[in-house]
């Protein structure tokens, strides 16, 4: 596996072989993440252009506990600022041999584009619109924490769908197992075309529908970074699209909630609902980790 770009093109049983690895090192309960030296000798640049706090600590801290060397570095750190293209950054990065770059960029497809030009493996840590695959890993290795299998589950994603990557991840990972997917949110965020995106895909816009006999509830912030006209008013969002404790009677008895964070407490979810003990929201950052050391192990000593 050379690199890490997208789950759309990853195969099943790629997939399969990541999420078993990741629960050899998830670590048993109250104890912390077992550390290995695999990947002693190794250097791995983590290259974000976007903000983030869950996936590059969880990054950071699944190469450490694999033994490798880490270096972060944040565009307003970089040669970026300053005008270098994005290519000739990579280019000088290459230069210095590190073994692998974790890179995230607001541009979807940049990962894919330099793949193509450098011979040092990249792993995708979200591109603009386009994917976030280990968050889609970590998905799945949750929902599996929880249920015995992917295949046969009904999973509804509510939320800013158009503007996700990490639910395109997700769909494209959950349709290679069968999975009945339900996207649910304003029309505006929920356009028709979504429908198509992967088998077992079907639309709806009103939430109780949505959730009725659901196994999991995948909740996503609206991202009004990537929004020039906000939908609609916080408070209205939540009146329609927030999800609710009355709401989870509509699922089934052993229903999870997700999200993949930062959650917006009264916006797309209350706060009975993210502090439930069917909230798996915190069990998602825990499982980062073991998800990216099977991804970081795989693509480093294959």
């Amino acid at each position: 596996m050379h690199g890490l770009l997208d789950i759309e093109s990853l195969p099943r049983p790629e997939i399969e072989a990541i999420l078993e690895r990741a629960r050899f090192f998830q670590p048993p309960p109250n104890e912390t993440y077992r550390r290995l030296d695999v990947l002693r000798g190794k250097t791995i640049v983590n290259l974000f252009f976007e903000a983030s706090t869950r996936t590059r600590v969880s990054f950071e801290i699944a190469a450490k506990r694999l033994g490798a060397d880490t270096l972060s570095i944040a565009a307003s750190g970089s040669s970026v600022s300053k005008g270098e293209s994005l290519v000739d950054t990579l280019n000088t990065l290459a230069a210095m041999r590190p073994h692998a770059i974790v890179m995230r960029h607001a541009a979807s497809g940049a990962p894919q584009f330099l793949a193509r030009h450098l011979q040092i493996p990249i792993v995708n840590a979200g591109d603009g619109t386009h994917e976030h695959p280990t968050q889609a890993l970590l998905d799945a290795r949750t929902i599996l924490d929880n249920k015995s299998t992917l295949e046969g589950l009904r999973v509804t994603i509510i939320g800013d769908i158009a503007h996700s990557r990490v639910a395109r991840s997700d769909i494209f990972l959950l349709a290679k197992f069968g999975v009945d997917i339900v996207l649910c949110g304003p029309p505006s965020l929920v356009p028709r075309e979504l429908e198509q995106i992967a088998p077992g895909v079907r639309l709806e816009y009103d939430i109780r529908k949505a959730i009725r006999g659901a196994d999991v509830i995948m909740m996503l912030r609206v991202q009004l970074e990537r929004i020039h006209e906000p939908t609609m008013p916080a408070s209205e969002y939540f009146q329609f699209y927030g999800l609710r404790l009355e709401h989870l009677e509509l699922a089934k008895p052993d229903a999870i909630v997700m999200h993949p964070g930062p959650i917006n407490r009264g916006r797309e979810l209350s706060s009975e609902v993210a502090d439930s003990q069917r909230s798996m929201i915190l069990n998602q950052v825990g499982n980062g980790i073991a998800v990216r050391m099977a991804v970081l192990e795989r693509v480093l000593l294959q």
